[in-house]
């Protein structure tokens, strides 16, 4: 028999294994189980090889360049520890990847997002109205006719769009972490019902499902985003909301442009006045823009104010599978919810400075200022309490 190949592991050994014409292996005598495997191909990759029950288990711990030799050694003595406890990491883990029905994969998937977020509590209530449909299907089994299927099934066709929305991003979630034997996302191609107004304004159930996916076009983008339909301002200026212009919670947007700070002014020409709600606070503070130097509040690593926000949600909406959002669509919701909870048009024009008729040539910037921050922050709730799910406490307006 062919004697194992035994060496004492180390960074610069492994880096200079050559390949074989078939893959071999290569132990290491410090740590018991661990060994390099190298492709002919060139691959490299650690592993932990063990016995159980009489049979070889092998247990993938990274790429030979993800990882040093003394990282690869401390997880293997993990695996060897917990073998010697009668355990068997490679199958447990195996398992741990393989959720056999679709309800299985909706349960892991909530806990994976109840970490990451406090919206699941609304995706929750849409996924809860597909385990009757699928929740004993396996989940690599359901294909594009069963999401027809269950769309066909569905009188409201908004709810519907949203039931798939929510399904599409536990199949998205599932394809990363390679769960469940998933290789397609059966949502993907499968035609959205059509709305009739070409004005979009996001439902109750899709504000917290969007306010969570702007995390995936990372931080700033995920901030600005969140300003927009936290304050209801258009987007090209709160792309270049600077720090100069906050002050005591109020953001002040001069009408005319500023060229040395790089700010294009307002698009009517009119100097606005806006009140930052206590969430909009809380994005200044993530970012620490309240303490930061004077420039812009959503700049890029090189200072200069944040671009693509229009593909970002294209990204955002192909992932979710819904109807196409624009970042004005977010300043419309806001002002929808303004007009929702009771304020008025009036109001809503004076708050997203429209110039309607004449009407925002005749505010006094500070005439209406207790008023327009109680609006704003009544406002702001309402979103905050979509997003986290909870017993809507806002209150709307009666005249």
């Amino acid at each position: 028999m062919q004697q194992p190949n035994k060496h004492r592991l180390n960074d610069r050994f492994v880096i200079d294994l050559q390949p074989r014409a078939g893959p071999y292996l290569v132990w290491d005598t410090l740590q018991y189980g661990l060994a390099v495997q190298v492709q002919p191909s060139g691959h490299k990759a650690f592993k932990v090889i063990y016995s159980r029950r009489g049979k070889s288990r092998w247990y993938h711990l990274a790429l030979a360049n993800a990882i040093t030799v003394a990282q690869a050694r401390k997880e293997a003595n993990e695996i060897m520890y917990l073998v010697a406890q009668g355990k068997d990491p490679a199958a447990d883990r195996k398992a741990s990847r393989t959720a056999d029905t679709f309800e299985q994969l909706a349960t892991r998937y909530q806990k994976y997002a109840e970490k990451k977020n406090k919206a699941w509590r609304q995706t929750d209530k849409l996924v809860k109205r597909l385990l009757p449909h699928w929740g004993k299907l396996q989940a690599a089994d359901i294909a594009r006719s069963d999401v027809k299927a269950l769309m066909s099934g569905i009188d409201a066709p908004i709810t519907a769009n949203q039931i798939v929305a929510a399904a599409s991003s536990i199949f998205s979630w599932a394809i990363r972490e390679e769960l469940a034997g998933i290789k397609v996302n059966p949502c993907i191609g499968v035609e959205r019902n059509k709305t009739t107004s070409r004005e979009r304004v996001l439902s109750d159930s899709e504000v917290p499902l969007f306010w969570n996916a702007f995390d995936d076009a990372g931080l700033v983008r995920s901030m600005t985003l969140k300003m927009i339909l936290l304050t209801g301002q258009r987007p090209g200026e709160v792309r270049h909301m600077r720090t100069e212009h906050i002050k005591d919670g109020w953001w002040t947007l001069p009408g005319d442009p500023v060229p040395s700070m790089g700010w294009p002014g307002t698009k009517n020409g009119a100097t606005h006045r806006v009140w930052l709600p206590k969430a909009a606070h809380e994005i200044l503070i993530e970012l620490g823009s309240e303490i930061s130097e004077p420039g812009f509040v959503f700049a890029n690593e090189a200072g200069s104010v944040i671009y693509n926000l229009d593909g970002s949600l294209r990204d955002i909406v192909k992932s979710l599978g819904v109807e196409k959002l624009t970042p004005h669509d977010l300043r419309r919701t806001h002002g929808s919810t303004i007009t929702g909870l009771g304020f008025g048009r009036d109001a809503m024009n004076r708050i997203q400075n429209h110039r309607e008729g004449g009407i925002a040539d005749v505010y006094d910037v500070h005439r209406y200022s207790d008023e327009n921050q109680r609006i704003m922050e009544t406002v702001a709730n309402k979103i905050v309490s979509l997003i986290e799910g909870g017993s809507d406490n806002v209150v709307a307006l009666r005249r």
